[in-house]
């Protein structure tokens, strides 16, 4: 974990897409910002760095500790203790913390999916806890903005699920269901050999609609109250949107590249979105 450096350099050495919309936040949402994602970034650093399961299992515990004693203003992480400032500001509930540590920890002990509901479980944990700790930072007049959140942070983690299918297989994560492998006619072996086939796009094709559908309940739910105050969240939403599309022009060949988008185009996106405001449309799948 990065404990030395502060929350601004932890996101700016992260080279995140997040980093395009804080950049346009009032400067204490930004500030605060930038302390929810260096949290969230040193939490996933302990499951995604080196070391085997007992270290790592050993290490989220300690971090699970040392974030309690945090909210109370009381760790040795300069971090944690920051958090808990930018929690009573903004009056983050504490369980978006927790949950997240949850996500985390079921990628130590998970490394396969059965079924959309178990998946849906973990894109929660580790993304949609993000939007709604995100959502308080922002601001809200409307309930419903907060499913939003949920829904928007599902839609990005499934995207991020298909756009690391090849990356994700290679250290032994599988985040698709076994119940579209065994829906499509593809198996474990063919994704862990990087197996391009018509069964592999069909199944991808499923997987790419159905993050379609996350981010079209995300924009049904979003207040038209608040579309200025979430402008950072809907440019998210353009960038990620604008990767799934273009995985799905590329006819989902995602074990020949890690399939992205230039700096331009998400400053562009950037910028369009700011300025415009709008509420987002969203083509229909072909």
């Amino acid at each position: 974990m990065q404990q030395a450096d502060s929350a601004a350099d932890i996101t700016r050495k992260s080279k995140t897409n997040f980093m395009v919309s804080f950049a346009m936040l009032p400067e204490h949402k930004r500030d605060a910002i930038h302390t929810v994602y260096a949290f969230c970034r040193c939490t996933d650093d302990i499951v995604d760095e080196e070391g085997d399961h007992a270290s790592k299992a050993h290490r989220l515990q300690k971090w699970t500790e040392e974030l309690e004693k945090g909210l109370r203003n009381e760790s040795s992480h300069a971090l944690l203790n920051q958090l808990s400032v930018i929690a009573d500001r903004f009056s983050i509930p504490a369980v978006h913390f927790f949950d997240l540590i949850r996500g985390m920890r079921m990628d130590l002990e998970k490394v396969r999916y059965d079924t959309f509901d178990e998946l849906y479980e973990y894109c929660y944990n580790v993304a949609s806890t993000v939007g709604l700790m995100c959502s308080e930072i922002f601001g809200y007049t409307k309930e419903s903005t907060k499913q939003y959140a949920i829904d928007l942070g599902i839609a990005l983690q499934l995207t991020n699920i298909v756009r690391d299918v090849k990356a994700d297989a290679q250290i032994g994560r599988i985040y698709l269901p076994k119940e579209d492998f065994d829906r499509f006619g593809y198996s474990y072996e063919e994704i862990l050999a990087s197996t391009y086939n018509e069964n592999f796009v069909r199944m991808m094709r499923f997987q790419s609609q159905r993050a379609r559908e996350y981010y079209a309940k995300a924009r049904q739910s979003l207040a038209h109250e608040d579309h200025a105050a979430f402008f950072a969240a809907r440019i998210m939403d353009r960038i990620y949107y604008r990767i799934l599309q273009k995985i799905e022009q590329k006819q989902f060949a995602l074990f020949d590249e890690r399939i992205s988008i230039s700096s331009f185009a998400k400053f562009r996106i950037a910028a369009a979105e700011y300025l415009s405001r709008a509420p987002l449309q969203y083509a229909t799948i072909s």
